[in-house]
């Protein structure tokens, strides 16, 4: 149980490192952080389970220096994991999984936030706002680094203002998405890990048959309705919610894409480079997130079913 203890933290420690250290994989890196917390709370139990998130979650503090809202996004990854084994453990629906998960660390994460704001005795706008601009210009310093033509970085720098002023008015809907794309990503991951050693994994069914559900449509063409409005702090509560339904239908999309790949059985290299192609090209992404919207429609599965 110890070597366990151990070896659970000294996995989700060296992910942080990475994460850390290396910040061109960052994202990818933190994608993998709820993995070791959800494979030890399924092995060891919720007590013995959750040492290893609140050890972490000390290294953690210590590494950084202070409690900010980098702490905030870790301990969120940890928590993603631990509640995650425990709605596994509860073997609900993959829905119900999901939005239970999201649904408390989303809330959390606000609680979180809100006591943050008190402590430091800032307005919840200014900690994000400071936060994001922070963030840009590390990215700002990354993209030198990189090796960026000083007249690609000139064209960024000045807009970055305007950058600045969106990414804080989708902020939530950022957090949001990154949330259910972790989600959903930790639960794909789990399977083979789980099953190989012989750990409950819930009979969820083929996820490439997923469809969200379609009253999700009237959220969509509420939102949309909401960008014609002249009030701005509406416009900007329709936009989130916008974001956060468009990514329900990137998953639909992405499930539709993975039924075709297994159908037609594309090799493994070419389903790497077209879910990269996803990932790194926009106009593929909208259409990943049109074909997941239209297919309530269309039905692109059943087509596939009836024209093979």
């Amino acid at each position: 149980m110890v070597k366990d203890i151990v070896n659970g933290v000294l996995i989700t420690s060296l992910i942080f490192f990475i994460s850390v250290l290396i910040p061109i994989v960052g994202f990818v890196g933190a994608l993998f952080i709820p993995l070791p917390i959800l494979f030890y709370r399924l092995k060891l139990g919720r007590n013995t389970g959750a040492t290893i998130p609140i050890i972490s979650s000390v290294i953690m503090i210590a590494l950084i220096g202070d409690v900010s809202l980098d702490v905030l996004f870790f301990a969120g990854l940890l928590l993603i994991g631990f509640i995650l084994g425990e709605m596994i453990e509860l073997n609900l629906s993959i829905e119900k999984t999901i939005l239970y998960a999201c649904g408390s660390v989303l809330i959390s994460g606000l609680i979180g936030l809100l006591l943050f704001s008190i402590l430091s005795g800032e307005g919840i706008y200014t900690i994000v706002s400071n936060y994001v601009a922070k963030n840009l210009e590390l990215t700002m310093v990354l993209y030198q680094n990189m090796g960026m033509s000083d007249e690609s970085i000139q064209m960024i720098s000045t807009s970055l203002d305007k950058i600045h002023g969106a990414l804080v008015r989708i902020i939530p809907a950022l957090v949001s998405v990154s949330t259910l794309f972790v989600a959903w990503t930790s639960i794909l991951l789990a399977k083979p890990v789980l099953m190989r050693r012989s750990l409950f994994y819930p009979d969820f069914g083929p996820l490439n048959l997923w469809q969200a559900p379609e009253y999700l449509v009237w959220g969509v063409i509420g939102c949309g309705l909401t960008l014609f409005f002249p009030n701005e702090a509406i416009k900007i509560i329709g936009l989130n919610g916008l974001l956060i339904l468009m990514s329900v239908y990137f998953f639909q999309g992405i499930a539709i894409v993975s039924y075709y790949f297994n159908k037609k059985n594309f090799p493994r290299m070419i389903r790497i480079f077209l879910y990269t192609l996803v990932a790194v090209q926009q106009l593929v992404l909208l259409a990943v997130i049109g074909l997941g919207f239209f297919d309530m429609w269309f039905n692109f599965r059943k087509l596939a079913k009836q024209t093979g």
